[in-house]
């Protein structure tokens, strides 16, 4: 026997069902996104920089997997489950760090050369029908683009360019819009990581509506007051919301910013444009800076956000300060994952249980439901 996800109402035209309140409580309805959503998709782990050097790693927790990335000696990046083919130890237990030549279990003692192999383990010599490439690591998929990195833990991964690059086409309407930001060039100014207590689901919805910013956010209205209005940037295909008159700069009080990436077009100037890339990715644009979120799902309450200002390379080598255009999407970011956490214990309440209702504004976040159905398939009746 299955269920339906959304729920049959009748409705009027202006209003449109939401998911059901267990899609953002139950733990067997996160067991089913970690499968279906999180190691069948692209997902954005790392900024590429934080991988410098040949031997540097960094871990990720990513669906229920464990995956470690690092840069290899040929100075490419690689990932693998971190996982040891010989007992399933974890392989690396620091969230980064550094070896010279290879990974080596910290239990028996199996080692890996960057590229994965297997190189050396006790008594290995008088085991020579062990074959070193089928027992080595288990590879994840691996792409560059934007400056981060991105991996996918599915045996044959969706096309990238239409799932990710095509997000982005999808939303400024070219993909050559986000490459005049040179994105990929940038330097993090600054890195803040939030601790959210709410669902994944929740932080993607508020993220792609703006009906609740007159509400909650003063600071970002006072710098695009068209967002008092409710409508979201990314209700329009190719829209940025434009700064105010007296507005200089997309700074916390509207004081004047930075110097503009030299990329950025006439028309894409004193303008906000803000992406999403469904799982976990939230790009926003200004002419000066980047602010670039990745979200980590770790329990069906509880989601880890990591949000990055990248600037010019002079601008983070010069020591400039960025603090009033950070303070801006910072306060923003408060304001709204503290507003998530006030939404999450309601997704528990009899009120909820068939869900909610969708404005005109936000009628929009109805096609990231269907495809979150669409990835999750029939849920089996409780």
């Amino acid at each position: 026997m299955t269920i339906t996800n959304l729920p049959s109402t009748n409705l009027p035209s202006s209003l449109v069902a939401t998911l059901p309140g267990d899609h953002y409580t139950d733990p067997e309805v996160f067991a089913l996104e970690q499968e279906r959503i999180f190691e069948a998709r692209w997902f954005c782990a790392a900024r590429a920089s934080q991988l410098a050097k040949p031997g540097q790693f960094r871990t990720y927790q990513i669906g229920r997997e464990s995956v470690l990335i690092s840069r290899s000696r040929d100075g490419s990046i690689r990932a693998f489950l971190n996982i040891c083919r010989h007992r399933g130890a974890k392989l690396c237990t620091a969230e980064s760090g550094e070896v010279k030549r290879a990974f080596q279990c910290p239990y028996h003692a199996w080692t890996y050369g960057l590229d994965g192999k297997l190189v050396a383990a006790p008594n290995l010599t008088s085991m020579p029908d062990i074959d070193r490439v089928e027992y080595g690591l288990i590879n994840v998929h691996v792409r560059e683009w934007l400056g981060y990195v991105w991996v996918c833990l599915a045996d044959t991964p969706p096309s990238f360019e239409e799932d990710v690059m095509g997000a982005v086409t999808e939303r400024l309407g070219a993909a050559e819009s986000i490459e005049r930001y040179g994105i990929d060039n940038l330097e993090v100014g600054k890195r803040i990581v939030y601790d959210v207590k709410a669902n994944w689901k929740l932080i993607i919805e508020n993220f792609m509506e703006c009906y609740h910013c007159a509400t909650i956010h003063p600071e970002l209205t006072e710098v695009l007051p068209e967002f008092a209005d409710g409508f979201a940037a990314q209700y329009y295909v190719g829209h940025g919301a434009e700064f105010g008159a007296e507005v200089q700069g997309f700074t916390v009080d509207g004081s004047e910013g930075l110097d503009r990436i030299p990329g950025v077009a006439e028309d894409q100037d004193r303008r906000y444009y803000a992406i999403t890339v469904t799982p976990q990715v939230f790009i926003n644009l200004v002419p000066d800076h980047v602010i670039f979120h990745r979200m980590y799902p770790m329990a069906v309450d509880r989601t880890i956000v990591e949000c990055d200002w990248l600037y010019l390379p002079d601008v983070v080598e010069s020591g400039k300060d960025v603090s009033r255009s950070v303070e801006l999407f910072h306060r923003v970011n408060q304001q709204d994952f503290d507003a998530c956490e006030r939404t999450q214990p309601g997704m528990s309440s009899r009120a909820y249980a068939k869900g909610g209702v969708l404005v005109p504004s936000e009628h929009h976040i109805g096609a990231f439901h269907t495809w979150v159905q669409d990835k999750l398939g029939a849920i089996p009746a409780r």
